[in-house]
């Protein structure tokens, strides 16, 4: 398997990401559990999901997804040839966010149904036109300390203008 490095986060990841939207919904735990297995073995090594997934049916809390890779992480022994990729910013009865609390209060969660001490690819799900974009960079550098290898950031082209904004130069 031919793997391509992720920026230069140092992270190598397989040409192609198994998406675990399905698991805890559509699909069981049991099955779950067969799909990575076979996604792993086969030399794959990267698996995304979502604290939301899930979260639109019916008496779902959302997280089952993370949960059930948790389950297969913990059971199966494999954190370490998995990239583990999820992402925050859906609604988790409060609303869709990018607020630093928010944002610092899901990733535990995350961490806790990952059953993992950290994620290696944390993404933003959607964008968030209220919360200003310092405060979910904030959120996001205080992730990056121990907790995240690598953070993509979802900020819509107006508020790349001004989170990005040219800086003032100085006449010499």
């Amino acid at each position: 398997m031919r793997y391509r490095r992720l920026g230069q986060s140092g992270l190598e990841l397989a040409p192609l990401m198994l998406g675990g939207n399905v698991f805890g919904w559509v699909i069981d735990e049991r099955t779950s559990f067969g799909i990575l297995d076979v996604f792993i073995d086969a030399g794959f090594n990267a698996v995304d999901t979502s604290d939301s997934y899930a979260r639109w049916m019916p008496g779902s809390p959302g997280g089952e997804s993370e949960t059930i890779i948790g389950n297969w992480l913990k059971k199966s022994g494999k954190r370490n040839k998995v990239l583990v990729a999820t992402k925050v910013g859906e609604d988790m009865g409060e609303g869709r966010s990018l607020k630093r609390d928010y944002i610092l209060r899901e990733c535990e969660a995350s961490l806790r149904r990952l059953q993992t001490d950290h994620i290696d690819l944390y993404q933003t799900h959607f964008d968030d036109e209220v919360t200003p974009p310092e405060e979910t960079m904030q959120a996001y550098a205080e992730l990056g300390k121990g907790r995240m290898t690598v953070m993509l950031v979802a900020l819509s082209p107006a508020q790349m203008r001004v989170f990005f904004r040219p800086m003032p130069t100085r006449a010499s």
